[in-house]
């Protein structure tokens, strides 16, 4: 049988030590200060040990509600994160995932009709952001990160790398400056992407190429509109194939030559470390990394020049 003090004069202790003041943890917990102090009696009295030892109008922390202080927040946090995950989603079937905006929309959203028919049982709730999760916090489960990998507190897992190609409108193929090779873009706008500013400065720089070739250029805040732009004929953006898959099925965006960059930069699935996988979670896992790992289609739409 475990030995626990009462959960009540915990929470006390915890917030009158985090706040350094009873009266600050009072108003936090909408008690009264003498409640405060009344529950750290109780919890004194059951430890045999003093947590805090007043000086004046200061309340400072023993060195034992030091230790216990540490052990203590790290356990709160823990019932924290999992009543959150239980009234979130209360059975584990349900999975919560943050996923980058680009990756959502061009490579996870058009399969998602695939995970549903082979987890009928299973309820995605998907969200999109760039920013990195705090699971200890979040009612997240999993999210897809975009990086090198080198996230601490998280269990992280490789998906694919990322390989850029230059992508545009079947237009620009034709006309009075046709884009057949590397060196027939500086005749054409190069799209940029605002927080991916160098990537057309490597692939020129790796084809031998001078970014003073670039007469001209146009920055947007994100992949999407960049290869908006580029559907409209507005110019040249770079992007990952399998992320445009259908524009070039249907014919909206051609390669115009076969290079491609590498990048240093992949899709990562990742979740709290040393966190046990929900039902729901590993049927997403599973599914993620074996739909990722299928070859992508070589097969290019590419329009032949006049």
């Amino acid at each position: 049988m475990r030995r626990l003090p009462p959960l009540n004069a915990l929470r006390c202790f915890e917030a009158a030590a985090r706040l350094g003041s009873f009266n600050a943890a009072a108003g936090e917990l909408c008690v009264t200060p003498s409640a405060i102090s009344h529950q750290i009696k109780t919890l004194e009295a059951f430890l045999g040990s003093a947590l805090f030892r007043r000086e004046k109008r200061r309340t400072l922390l023993t060195g034992a509600g030091r230790k216990y202080l540490s052990s203590i927040t790290h356990a709160l946090d823990e019932i924290d994160t999992a009543t959150r995950r239980l009234i979130s989603s209360p059975n584990s079937s349900a999975v919560n995932i943050s996923v980058v905006p680009g990756f959502l929309t061009r490579w996870l959203v058009p399969r998602l009709r695939d995970f549903q028919e082979h987890y009928p049982d299973v309820e995605l709730r998907l969200s999109a952001s760039t920013a990195s999760v705090d699971f200890q916090r979040s009612d997240i489960d999993m999210a897809i990160y975009f990086g090198r990998g080198e996230w601490e507190g998280v269990e992280i897992h490789y998906l694919r790398s990322v390989s850029l190609r230059p992508v545009c409108s079947p237009h620009l193929l034709r006309g009075p400056h046709p884009l057949r090779s590397p060196a027939d873009l500086q005749h054409h706008t190069l799209l940029h992407v605002a927080n991916r500013a160098r990537e057309w400065d490597q692939v020129l720089e790796m084809e031998g190429l001078s970014s003073a070739i670039a007469r001209k250029s146009l920055t947007l805040s994100s992949t999407a509109l960049a290869l908006s732009a580029a559907i409209e004929g507005a110019g040249v953006a770079l992007s990952d194939r399998r992320m445009i898959e259908r524009e070039l099925e249907y014919g909206q965006l051609v390669i115009p030559f076969d290079i491609r960059f590498e990048t240093k930069n992949a899709f990562y699935l990742v979740y709290q470390q040393g966190r046990p996988l929900t039902y729901g979670m590993q049927c997403f896992s599973d599914w993620l990394r074996d739909e990722i790992g299928q070859p992508e289609n070589t097969s290019e739409t590419q329009e032949p020049g006049p």
